[in-house]
């Protein structure tokens, strides 16, 4: 049994040898802008094409928006507030959203994400032919894009970089001819741009391009931007009017930046001349190789944390459109390895430290108008794209959506006092730059009072994962002030004498038989206040706090609604139960208490469990991209990790752009691996990732869960550095679809529960529990009986043994367990 073991993990730990090189590659230049393939460095992102005759860097600058600094608060909400209430509460909600519509959201709704323009290099080859043997890709352990192909014999080789280290995208364009390398250097925008070309003595030639800003809703244009290029060759450079040329050249650099007159959100008095001075002098006489080894080993720094390793196939050589439109009939089961790592990716590539967060587009957008203005959607999406920063050990990157969440409980404070006349702070469900905190686009979105209190909850997610103190310090007059705003706003209802949220809604969706979705009360309201409450209650204990409002606190826990099971055996969205089996809704956003809270639990409330999988096959394994990402995690967490893996599945189909969404009706995933509301949406993106972690493994209910949600076609794997709570990083290998060892690093000791379905041995383990069968049931108030044909196996599934061990462990241990 020992050599049998030991033969099984060398052979893991050499296929893990090879298995990180993830690329996304491809055997012709990009068509359009969802075949481009993204580099950034949070800052700055491009959109890189790989074209032949044209090569194309759509650029963006984080904090390039419409508009300036202003608030959209409605002084007319508040004196209208205990009329909108009234009839809320009495039934008449169709009246209060008229009232809503009239006086809380008047406008403005948001500004905008602006594209920048593009740097765009027009070649001239000495031969007129055909490309041959053409390349471009994206390596993810490097983050860098290649673009390589011959023509009449000559190779010619391009890299890109968008640099951490250096805060600049680098372009090296190489021939394997001397003085084979001929191209003109441009830059145009849809906006109104001033393009200048110079050369002087100091600082060789460059291209500059001064862009406007947009006036939005009513709004002042307050920004404008400038983007750099600065050129280095072996060659013959010249400088005309609007563009510098190269001629007779073996290698050429370009050094692009940008930057805005954005200061913060209060405050547009930067410089972007001076701004981007500064970054073209720090990188002045640094060659590309030099730049390159500073960027690898910055990014690496993050990216390099985790690992996985799923089983290949043939397609897993496939060019990546090729490989994605064959992953529905296939077993490509790397894939999703890619598709985890490449979420990572994006988050590092479009949200680090001292930048802005990443938006409903991460940092990469070609439109003018850009979908939903490419804003920050806080009853979801927003929320959404951080779910793989804890478990996927990029806690790094949390740090500007901390950033955002302070300045919001600022101008959330305004909006509390004017709106609603409350103390503390509150977002709903949208902002932007300006950090704006009023309601946006209309009541049955923007009635959402809970959204800034969503946020807060990162906080002390981070806090649980880290146990970083001067952290739950810094944040916790963020936490209080949401649970103050909580507090003010409910009213106890008359009907049911629970204390609830009114008005509010159900995120976009409404009861059957109503025509609003506005109501009191809904079920993720009640959650996120359980959240935030519990939370702050919690973060004072740690850091010995102790005030009046604490009291305050506990008795408002106390008379919270309860989750409630309706006539469907399902998880009650409102109050009264008005949920539609039949309804295959985008949001469920009643499962929040099941992901990403943890107030759902298999352990604790089986009948809420239960009744919350009804609601899972209720509505249904097909949605928008983002909707499948959310699914994908609340599989894991009931255990099913064939049903996660179909999922996957599902948000895996291919389609190619939007103009083509009819012919592929079920396409959830554009060509350069973007995820497909449609349009484009990161936020899917980084729910499959987050998914993917979250079914190796789990921390959410007070143990660390060993391959909680394993499908069976992930039968042979191995995953490093994933990140736990109570500050554990776990590496697992499994064979035969069970669990062969895990190791585990401890960051700040404590106590670590272990949960596994098989028996575990190690030294210092003490068994704790089990074997203890999972104790699913339906809920007893169900007056019939339950209709679901998947049920029964959900049962099934999951009677098998679940075995728990305690291990004491010390700051910096490192403990193996290994299956008995």
């Amino acid at each position: 049994m020992k050599k049998t073991f030991s033969l099984l993990m060398l052979a893991l730990v050499a296929v893990t040898a090879t298995a990180q090189q993830h690329k996304l590659w491809y055997d012709k230049p990009a068509t359009q802008w969802l075949e481009a393939l993204p580099i950034g460095n949070s800052h700055l992102g491009a959109m890189v094409y790989g074209g032949v005759d044209v090569e194309e860097l759509s650029l963006n600058e984080e904090t390039f928006w419409s508009g300036g600094p202003h608030d959209n608060n409605s002084a007319a909400a508040r004196q209208h507030l205990q009329e909108v209430r009234d009839l809320v509460l009495i039934g008449r909600e169709e009246e209060a959203q008229k009232l809503i519509d009239k006086y809380f959201c008047p406008g403005p709704h948001g500004m905008r994400f602006l594209p920048l323009g593009s740097v765009k290099l027009t070649f001239n080859y000495p031969a007129s032919s055909v490309p041959e043997n053409y390349r471009r890709q994206l390596t993810l352990a490097d983050a860098q894009h290649a673009t390589s192909y011959q023509i009449g014999g000559v190779r010619y080789e391009r890299s890109v970089i968008a640099s951490q280290a250096d805060n600049v995208i680098v372009m090296q364009v190489k021939a394997s001819k001397k003085g084979a390398l001929s191209f003109a250097v441009g830059f145009d925008s849809q906006l109104t741009a001033k393009v200048s070309a110079s050369m002087s003595q100091t600082t060789g030639c460059e291209l500059s391009a001064l862009v406007d800003g947009v006036e939005h809703e009513g709004v002042k244009a307050g920004l404008k931007a400038e983007c750099r290029v600065h050129l280095e060759t072996d060659g013959q450079m010249k400088c005309t009017d609007k563009l510098l040329s190269v001629d007779n050249a073996t290698t050429a650099t370009l050094y692009i930046t940008a930057a805005t007159n954005y200061v913060n959100y209060h405050d547009i008095s930067g410089d972007p001349v001076k701004k981007n001075t500064r970054v073209l002098s720090s990188v002045s006489g640094k060659s590309y190789a030099t730049l390159l080894k500073r960027h690898v080993a910055k990014y690496q720094e993050q990216y390099g944390r985790v690992t996985l390793t799923l089983p290949k196939s043939a397609a897993s050589a496939l060019p990546t459109d090729k490989r994605l439109a064959a992953f529905a009939e296939g077993n490509d089961q790397e894939m999703v390895s890619l598709m985890m790592q490449y979420g990572r990716y994006l988050l590092i590539s479009s949200s680090q430290p001292g930048g802005q967060p990443a938006n409903l587009q991460g940092v990469w957008n070609d439109k003018k108008n850009a979908p939903w203005d490419s804003k920050y959607t806080i009853n979801i999406n927003t929320e959404m794209n951080y779910w793989p920063s804890m478990v996927g050990n990029l806690i790094e990157t949390q740090q500007p959506l901390l950033q955002m969440i302070s300045e919001l409980s600022q101008t959330g404070a305004k909006t509390a006092d004017v709106m609603y006349g409350c103390r503390g702070w509150v977002a709903h469900h949208n902002t932007d730059l300006w950090r704006i905190t009023g309601i946006v686009d209309g009541t049955p979105w923007g009635m959402f009072p809970t959204g800034g209190a969503w946020l807060t909850t990162h906080i002390w997610q981070q806090y649980l994962f880290t146990g970083d103190k001067q952290l739950l310090e810094r944040y916790y007059p963020v936490m209080q002030g949401a649970a103050d705003f909580l507090v003010d706003y409910m009213r106890i209802h008359p009907a049911y004498g629970w204390l609830v949220t009114v008005p509010t809604v159900s995120p976009e969706h409404g009861p059957s038989g109503k025509h609003t979705n506005v109501t009191a009360g809904s079920t993720m309201d009640n959650q996120i206040v359980f959240d935030v409450l519990s939370q702050v209650l919690a973060a004072a204990a740690e850091l010995g706090r102790d005030d009046a409002s604490l009291a305050v606190y506990r008795s408002a826990l106390q008379q919270l609604p309860p989750m409630q099971i309706g006539r469907h055996a399902q998880l009650q969205e409102w109050l009264a139960d008005g949920d539609n089996p039949e309804d295959k809704h985008r949001h469920i956003s009643h499962l929040y208490g099941l992901y990403p809270s943890n107030q759902i639990s298999p352990y604790t409330h089986p009948d809420l469990f239960t009744a919350a999988h009804n609601t899972l096959l209720q509505r249904g394994d097909l949605a928008t991209g983002w909707s499948l990402g959310w699914k994908i995690n609340f599989w894991a967490r009931m255990l099913d990790g064939n049903h996660a893996y179909q999922i996957i599945k599902n948000m895996l189909h291919l389609l190619p752009d939007d103009a083509h969404v009819k012919d592929y009706p079920d396409g959830r995933t554009y060509p350069n691996l973007f995820d497909a509301h449609p349009p484009f949406q990161i936020d899917g993106n980084f729910g499959c990732s987050a998914g993917v972690c979250e079914m190796l493994v789990q921390s959410h209910d007070g143990a660390v869960h060993l391959l909680p949600a394993l499908p069976d076609v992930w039968n042979e794997g191995q995953v490093k550095g994933l990140r736990a709570r109570g500050g554990f990083v776990v590496d697992e290998q499994w064979s035969r679809g069970t669990l062969l060892a895990a190791t585990i690093r401890s960051t700040i000791g404590g106590t670590l529960r272990l949960r596994s379905y098989v028996p575990l041995q190690g030294k210092g383990l003490v068994k704790a529990s089990g074997p203890c069968p999972n104790r699913l049931m339906a809920p007893a108030d169900v007056k019939r009986p339950l209709r679901s044909p998947a049920l029964k196996s959900f049962h099934q599934l999951h009677v098998s043994p679940v075995y728990e061990y305690d291990l004491d462990t010390r700051p910096g241990g490192v403990y193996t367990v290994r299956a008995k």
